[in-house]
């Protein structure tokens, strides 16, 4: 065994040797029962804030008192209304102040710090209480994120985690669960910045601040990628056992040596996930390095050594067979005890914290309790996937194995030991800690219904029928036991869930409707026509084809025929007209004599195949048969149909405007509220008919037909900032077109006039303006808020 190895080994035995005297006493409580004896006395203090006696009229209102919470906005109102609001949030942060930042809640400083959280937390929550049925929390979404992090000053990193975040979702292979994975690693990202929030007062100036929650942001994800590629990949399915080794062995080197080995050192890569392993390694790199250049001296040494230890730990329970009927109670609880403590020592060793004193102790001993509590939560899911849990083995091996511990129980006696050994008796650790126990009780019966948690409390509470009674009244009578952080849970998974259904369908909907609308496109050539005529209808159908996205007769669609029910068929030809005088003004744009473009959507521009002359009369063609197709609008009132064609003439003059502006000012300096101005002539213009010509012929209140067009306006501009910065960045082959143009026809851009930082700024701005909008529109925004993620996020 060389240095390093011996080193690490001592490493994981110090450890060991401290969770084994700690389970000793948990092991000694369980035995003679004295946790119940203890718990019971606790429990009567804390039934008297949730168990309240009914009276008859409480009885009768109990149907229409309370809202399901995953009803987000509507619950919270309701805590709200009934008062119980303060004390809600008093519980749930003073938990994360315990669980998260492993803090005494009996100490003068902490309770002011929760009281200071609580009060935020609220004055959010009421400025937010008016939000649409159904709709997230706006700070799990990233115009949320983006908006905190602009009071912050913190823009960058927002940004910058987004699209990690982003990059990380999408190579998140089948066979692991996206939405927890991705729910884990912005847990961890939160976790980190609390830490950081929690270590600063209002001593600490604006841009030391903005610094440290920079770093923070960053810290956090560097961290938090290991919960999905490494705990979760190795847990899953997707690798198989060779390469569960191989992989494990890289990770288990990189904390031993300090430094991660090239993907090249560790040999020819054995299966079929070496574009998975490539990624996972460079993205894990990235990070590890990021952490190693922010740790101080003093600090590094601790995050390796905890690094290694969890790593170890969790390895160690990874590797055991369900089947194995011989593992004995210290190999089934101190890996737990040592995982579940070290995975909270390795934040404060990220962040370069040294914690109040006594901080390391509560740290150490809280851990089991979050852990024991999570696995009862997944016994179930444990148990398909042959998993090793203290629940799982006992329920496999509990007839045969007498000796085995029962987990149940020491959940119990850790929390009797955590109440008085660890909090020092203190009554808001007692609240905080049982109620907490009791809410996992409920949703548990709740999630698995009553005979399934009947046979459960057979199986795990038999060996103290007495106390499980007394539990088993809690669980039935108490109230007040909710938590803010399983709301957020909760909401999470279901807003990740929702996202990534509704990114689905709008690609989906994005490549039916498109298709749909290729077919419509082409021009026909009736017989005996004039030679010219011909050539113009060959020049105006190839501009038609290539790779358009073609997104403004798709948006037109959606909301005409998903949310206003116009029929598909009758408002196809307002479909057509919008490509065709779309397609007629990139025909003008890419003249020499405007943008001088040499190639779109992937191919010559109509010029660089004709000439100047034809391109010119082919646009004029374009936009003739554009009116005509508005004139064909027959399934609809005459009315709405000649408002439809003057508004569509207007913004057809708009844009021209639009265009000339743009001209005009090539090779001159702009302000930024002029080149606003031409973007949302060029633009947002186009938006705006794609979502107005429909609400037109719908006959929709004009009131929604503003909202349309402001969300529209912002939702320009920033598809056009975007526009400038793939032009600044991208590529070819990447945007099918030359990138650069703008800088070679010294034109004014956003990225010219803000720069590459201030242009990405300013179109999250623009998102966020957009996104806030929706809210005013009274239809499922669904679709537009993907149009907006699309128009943010693309490559091209």
């Amino acid at each position: 065994m060389n240095v390093v190895s011996e080193r690490s080994d001592t490493w994981y035995k110090q450890a060991e040797q401290k969770a084994a005297q700690y389970f000793a006493t948990l092991a000694g409580q369980v035995a003679n029962k004295a946790y119940a004896t203890t718990l019971t006395e606790d429990i009567k203090l804390w039934q008297k804030v949730h168990v309240q006696p009914h009276s008859l009229l409480s009885f009768l209102t109990r149907r229409n008192r309370k809202p399901e919470a995953r009803h987000y906005s509507k619950y919270i109102r309701w805590l709200s209304d009934k008062g119980k609001l303060d004390d809600y949030l008093d519980r749930s942060v003073s938990y994360i102040y315990m669980r998260d930042l492993g803090k005494a809640l009996h100490a003068r400083d902490t309770k002011a710090r929760i009281q200071r959280v609580v009060d935020d937390v609220k004055n959010h929550l009421m400025r937010n209480s008016g939000a649409k049925q159904g709709e997230q929390p706006s700070f799990m979404s990233m115009a949320g994120l983006y908006r905190w992090a602009q009071k912050e000053g913190i823009e960058n990193a927002a940004i910058w985690v987004i699209g990690k975040i982003r990059i990380v979702t999408s190579n998140i292979p089948e066979g692991m669960n996206a939405e927890q994975a991705v729910r884990k690693l912005i847990k961890l990202i939160v976790g980190v910045v609390l830490h950081v929030m929690d270590d600063m007062d209002d001593s600490v100036l604006p841009e030391e601040r903005a610094k440290r929650l920079d770093g923070a942001i960053r810290l956090g994800y560097s961290y938090g990628l290991t919960y999905p590629f490494i705990d979760d990949l190795l847990d899953s399915g997707v690798l198989n056992a060779e390469e569960k080794e191989q992989y494990s062995q890289m990770i288990r080197t990189t904390l031993m040596d300090g430094a991660v080995p090239d993907i090249a050192e560790i040999g020819e890569w054995n299966g079929n996930n070496r574009d998975l392993i490539q990624f996972v390694h460079e993205e894990l790199r990235d990070a590890f390095d990021f952490i190693k250049r922010h740790q101080r001296p003093d600090t590094l040494q601790s995050f390796s050594e905890q690094s290694y230890v969890f790593f170890h730990s969790q390895h160690m329970d990874r590797v055991k067979e369900l089947s194995n009927p011989s593992y004995t109670n210290e190999d089934l609880y101190l890996p737990v005890i040592i995982k579940s403590s070290s995975s909270r020592l390795i934040v404060r060793s990220v962040i370069g914290s040294d914690g109040d004193e006594g901080f390391d102790k509560r740290t150490f001993y809280y851990g089991i309790y979050n852990q024991l509590a999570d696995d009862f939560a997944d016994m179930f899911d444990d148990m398909s996937d042959g998993a090793v849990t203290a629940y799982t083995y006992y329920l496999k091996h509990r007839n045969q194995r007498p000796d085995l511990i029962n987990p149940y129980e020491l959940y119990w006696a850790v929390i009797s030991f955590l109440i008085h050994d660890v909090y020092d008796s203190d009554a808001k650790s007692r609240e905080v800690l049982l109620a907490r126990a009791i809410n996992g009780l409920k949703r548990c019966k709740q999630r698995v219904g009553l005979v399934k948690y009947n046979e459960i409390m057979d199986i795990f509470a038999s060996g103290n029928p007495a106390f499980n009674r007394y539990i088993q009244r809690m669980v039935d009578k108490a109230d007040n036991v909710d938590f803010y952080d399983k709301l957020l849970r909760d909401q999470m998974v279901s807003v990740l869930r929702n996202d990534r259904q509704e990114k689905e369908d709008f690609a989906e909907t994005i490549e039916t409707v498109r298709e749909q609308i290729n077919r419509q496109l082409q021009i026909s050539k009736p017989i005996g026509i004039p030679s010219m005529k011909e050539t113009l209808i060959d020049a105006a159908n190839y501009s038609l084809t290539g790779d358009g996205k073609r997104l403004r007769p798709i948006l037109t669609w959606v909301m005409g025929v998903n949310e206003y029910g116009l029929s598909p068929t009758g408002i196809l030809p307002l479909l057509r007209s919008l490509e065709y005088m779309h397609t007629a003004s990139l025909i003008f744009d890419d003249l020499p004599s405007q943008d001088n473009s040499s190639s779109r959507r992937g191919r010559p521009t109509l010029h660089q195949l004709h000439n100047s002359a034809t391109a010119e009369l082919t646009g004029l063609f374009l936009i003739q048969k554009g009116i005509e197709e508005q004139a064909s609008l027959e399934a609809f009132d005459p009315k709405s149909v000649l408002a439809v064609i003057r508004y569509s003439s207007q913004k057809a003059a708009d844009m021209s405007a639009g265009q000339a502006m743009d001209l005009h000012a090539k090779g001159k300096a702009l302000t930024l509220e002029q080149l606003n101005t031409i973007s949302y002539y060029k633009t947002g213009i186009a938006f705006e008919a794609s979502l107005v010509m429909p609400a037109i012929l719908a006959q929709a209140e004009e009131k929604e037909i503003t909202s349309l067009k402001k969300y529209s306006y912002h939702a320009g501009i920033a598809f056009q900032i975007k526009d400038d910065l793939l032009d600044a960045e991208g590529d070819l082959l990447s945007l099918g077109k030359p990138a650069g143009l703008d800088v070679e026809n010294n034109n004014s851009t956003f990225v010219t006039i803000l720069g590459l930082e201030g242009a990405r700024k300013a179109m999250w701005d623009h998102y966020c303006l957009a996104m806030e909008l929706l809210r005013e529109i009274p239809r499922n925004t669904a679709f537009l808020k993907q149009l907006l993620n699309y128009l943010v996020t693309r490559d091209k």
